[in-house]
């Protein structure tokens, strides 16, 4: 992929291989963008595939883990080796693990989500975010979730680091906000992915319960994205009302609304 080859605008979505991300991806492709996508499995190649015979963009797929800094770098160098600039950047990667704190769950999953969710988010953006500065141009978006409004009783970790996503993604856009460069944090609610099954979640009530569309939600993404809002509780009416509903209720009674939607076994 290089400069001279198209005129379009070049957009990076992380976590693309399916679920929230693929149709992110899905979305930038259908309105005139050219894609770097990237995501662990290799599953990002049968995206690409299909991105370019949706929407007839280059897609240069990149497999790498971003849980590692390597991975990260190995992205940068990627869409660095494009030779062209980022006028969107989706950063979207991100796990779970689902399970009490205390006996229940595996370190080795908490720190990978820590450094998938929190670590690469802000690894891969002090790389890109740069170029998109000096340019006066650029479009960012980080995945958040509803999650981040709450404790998350038997998804502490998971919860704490959207938590973070969200605050971090509040102060860069307040910093960049006379830069030309917009900052959009989507908050998904419940999203009919493969995040539940690789969280561990799927007999919780949460697990088993409705789901928003990942495309619908991306719609929503977009065009929050495209309008320079600063963010987007997206999918449903419920979702929308639980983040407005979380600015009023106490965390201690959020937590324990939290518990009993993602306890192991409370979808039995």
């Amino acid at each position: 992929m290089t400069t001279s080859s198209t005129d379009r605008p070049l957009a990076v979505v992380t976590g693309a291989s399916s679920g929230i991300g693929y149709e992110l991806a899905a979305q930038f492709a259908e309105h005139g963008y050219d894609l770097v996508i990237a995501a662990e499995d290799d599953g990002i190649t049968a995206a690409a595939e299909q991105l370019r015979r949706d929407g007839g963009p280059l897609v240069q797929p990149v497999r790498a883990d971003l849980a590692t800094a390597e991975g990260v770098e190995e992205l940068a160098a990627a869409v660095a080796a494009t030779g062209r600039p980022v006028d969107a950047l989706a950063l979207n990667a991100g796990r779970g693990a689902g399970g009490s704190f205390v006996g229940g769950t595996d370190l080795r999953d908490e720190l990978t989500v820590i450094d998938l969710n929190v670590r690469s988010t802000v690894h891969l953006a002090k790389l890109l975010l740069p170029g998109m500065v000096r340019r006066r141009q650029g479009r960012v978006l980080f995945t958040s979730s509803i999650a981040a409004t709450m404790p998350g009783a038997y998804q502490a970790v998971y919860n704490a680091s959207k938590s973070f996503v969200q605050s971090f993604a509040e102060g860069v856009r307040n910093e960049l906000k006379d830069s030309g460069v917009t900052v959009t944090s989507l908050m998904p609610g419940p999203t009919d992915t493969e995040f539940f099954d690789r969280a561990d979640m799927e007999d919780t009530r949460v697990g088993q319960g409705p789901k928003d569309d990942p495309r619908k939600v991306a719609e929503d993404a977009f065009e929050a994205l495209m309008k320079g809002e600063h963010k987007v509780a997206a999918g449903s009416l419920v979702n929308k009302i639980q983040v407005a509903a979380g600015k009023i209720i106490p965390d201690r009674l959020k937590a324990e609304q939290h518990r009993k939607m993602a306890e192991p076994g409370s979808g039995d």
